[in-house]
């Protein structure tokens, strides 16, 4: 099945999530030590920091695969920390995550990859035996168009390189029909170029559908060229909050607890074109452009 014509897939109303006091404790160590701030809706916020600084746990939190020990985190006046049920089931579809590792199921075609997407529609027994509809194929060929990889819908996902894989990842988020992309550290394994094509990938869901994005990142050239707003967080607690422009090398010593001998190289991706895309501030066309470059 190929759609007669490329189209967007619906766009949910965008989130905006407010931090209060957040704290996660494992033990005796503490991962997340007091984090307060306000992410608004559509917003891309690139968050930043060591390996160990907290990062991940913050979205392990925001989505519900952790639950925090303190604090709140609140949509629509609605304290996420607080849903059970099926309400929680509905924030977890409504808050896509994209992990590091892909999480794709290798022995899988690409296209039954991004369906999976859309399973939490879907009652026990088509879940368990895959009974995807004519409209869930369709939203997954839409999405792997839009990323540019719609000629890889038919291969193996374990066939694919890992900036594809990535961008299949991208496309079974998007299919979820979210109000937030909460992204780990999305381009840690990946080349420069395939980490350019997935962070222009997410920049232009962020600023043609206006999805909320928040992104972990290490690095503070791909944070300045890609994100609105920046938060560092060193130690589980943020130590910096602003826009990308007032991300001064002073601020990014306090972020990476360095002396005067810190230098930016030493957490740039090189990525080509990085200086480029800061400067314009604007979503490109199609991913599939992306991907022709």
């Amino acid at each position: 099945m190929t759609p007669d014509r490329v189209t967007t897939l619906p766009s949910a109303r965008p989130a905006g999530l407010s931090y209060r006091k957040v704290t996660k404790r494992f033990g005796s160590v503490t991962a997340v030590d007091d984090v307060t701030f306000d992410v608004p809706e559509g917003q891309m916020l690139g968050i930043i920091g060591r390996s160990g600084a907290g990062k991940s746990t913050l979205l392990r939190l925001t989505n519900r695969l952790a639950d925090p020990t303190s604090g709140a985190m609140t949509i629509d006046d609605i304290d996420v920390g607080a849903l059970k049920g099926k309400a929680l089931l509905r924030w977890r579809a409504e808050c896509a995550m994209i992990f590091q590792q892909f999480n794709l199921v290798p022995r899988l075609d690409v296209l039954t990859n991004v369906m999976l997407g859309r399973v939490h529609r879907m009652g026990p027994v088509a879940s368990i035996f895959k009974l995807f509809t004519d409209e869930d194929r369709r939203a997954a060929l839409i999405a792997l168009e839009r990323l540019g990889i719609i000629g890889a819908a038919l291969q193996q996902a374990a066939t694919l390189s890992g900036g594809q894989q990535q961008r299949v990842a991208i496309a079974r988020a998007l299919v979820q029909e979210p109000r937030l992309i909460l992204a780990d550290e999305p381009i840690a394994s990946l080349d420069p170029m395939n980490a350019k094509h997935v962070m222009e990938a997410l920049r232009a869901i962020n600023g043609e559908q206006g999805l909320t994005v928040i992104c972990n990142l290490h690095t503070l050239d791909t944070a300045r060229a890609y994100c609105d707003r920046i938060v560092g967080m060193r130690d589980g607690r943020v130590v910096f909050e602003g826009k990308a422009t007032e991300l001064t090398t002073e601020a990014a010593r306090e972020i990476y607890g360095a002396g005067q001998e810190f230098e930016e190289a030493t957490t740039s991706t090189s990525l080509p074109g990085a200086i480029a895309a800061r400067d314009a501030r604007r979503p490109l066309a199609t991913a599939q452009a992306i991907a022709a470059r």
